[in-house]
């Protein structure tokens, strides 16, 4: 069986970090991408090659399209020195920011950022990226929760975030043919540095989110990369166009 090489954005921290660690554990190489936190992603790859596995970072900064064609030439070109390949297997749109704003104080520059980094940036570069995954291929998008419950301060991320899970839908269709299976993630509330830390160091949030959650408690990176991990199993290969929520239980 051909070596899996999974390409994950955002992943020298929080979620894109441990969904990286994590498929590096059942045994896929991974191409990871970072903003501006080069050691950081740089650290991601030794953590994963101390795994056994190989791994690459590529600078990637998805709120601007304009870089999406010399990325996509330094991907083909990473495969090639890496892998001698001219492909990869999953695609993992990750990254991402948080911003906390009430709507009726969210300015125009605000939505806009969201807009770039959440919708239009993974809309083009997935396109981009098209050519190099492979036939049979699988692409995991993700969401949050907050695109299925309603919390205030989140209208412009939560928005993004559903128009995501709509093209989910329409990828798979149209991805289909070339058997690509297209899903969608959304976790709840995890404790990262995401948006500030919010629900990993303020203690009061923390424990009401425990307090509206099923089983118990806020969430922990493991609990996403473990679940992206096994949505990009073989044994999930049939599955495609479906949002997945991983949030223990949030708001039932």
């Amino acid at each position: 069986m051909t070596q899996r090489i999974a390409l994950v954005t955002g992943a020298s921290r929080g979620l894109g970090k441990n969904a990286a660690l994590k498929l590096a554990d059942k045994g896929t190489d991974i191409l990871i991408t970072y903003n501006s936190q080069q050691q950081a992603a740089l650290d991601v790859v030794a953590e994963i090659e101390g795994k056994g596995r190989k791994a690459a970072a590529i600078q990637l900064n998805v709120a601007d399209t304009s870089g999406f064609s010399d990325f996509a030439q330094t991907v083909k070109e990473q495969l090639q020195q890496h892998w001698h390949r001219e492909t990869f297997d999953y695609l993992v749109n990750n990254a991402g920011i948080g911003v906390y704003a009430p709507y009726v104080d969210t300015t125009e520059a605000m939505f806009d950022e969201l807009m770039r980094i959440h919708f239009k940036g993974p809309f083009f570069l997935t396109q981009h990226l098209l050519p190099l995954l492979k036939n049979g291929g699988r692409i995991l998008n993700v969401s949050t929760g907050l695109a299925r419950f309603a919390l205030p301060g989140y209208a412009a991320y939560a928005a993004m975030k559903g128009a995501m899970e709509v093209l989910t839908r329409y990828q798979a269709k149209e991805l289909g043919e070339r058997g690509i299976s297209v899903n969608v993630i959304a976790p709840g509330a995890i404790e990262t540095d995401f948006g500030g830390g919010r629900v990993r160091d303020n203690q009061a949030l923390n424990a009401w989110i425990a307090s509206q959650t099923t089983l118990g408690r806020a969430g922990l990176p493991d609990d996403i990369g473990d679940a992206i991990a096994a949505l990009l199993s073989d044994d999930l290969a049939w599955m495609t166009a479906q949002r997945i929520e991983v949030s223990g239980g949030m708001f039932l």
